[in-house]
């Protein structure tokens, strides 16, 4: 599970047995997580994230889109 990004404790990361699904980025902060769709960046999956949370999350993935496209990329070759 190879981490991409790090920021304010939270981690992005992909999960290496996913790549057969579209595009996408784990952000997992303690008990939290999401898995936001990089091409679209909708929120895919919410565990106990607020709003305010999933709001700042897909700012940061917008933000890092065509980078953690990039990485998806080379990690599944596809």
């Amino acid at each position: 599970m190879p981490t991409v990004f790090e920021w304010k404790g939270w981690k992005f990361l992909f999960y290496s047995d996913e790549g057969t699904e579209p595009p996408h980025i784990h952000a997992r902060k303690d008990r939290k997580e999401t898995k936001i769709w990089l091409k679209s960046l909708e929120i895919a999956r919410n565990k106990r994230c607020t709003a305010h949370e999933l709001a700042a999350l897909a700012n940061i993935v917008e933000e890092h889109q065509s980078e953690f496209l990039e990485r998806w990329h080379e990690h599944f070759g596809n």
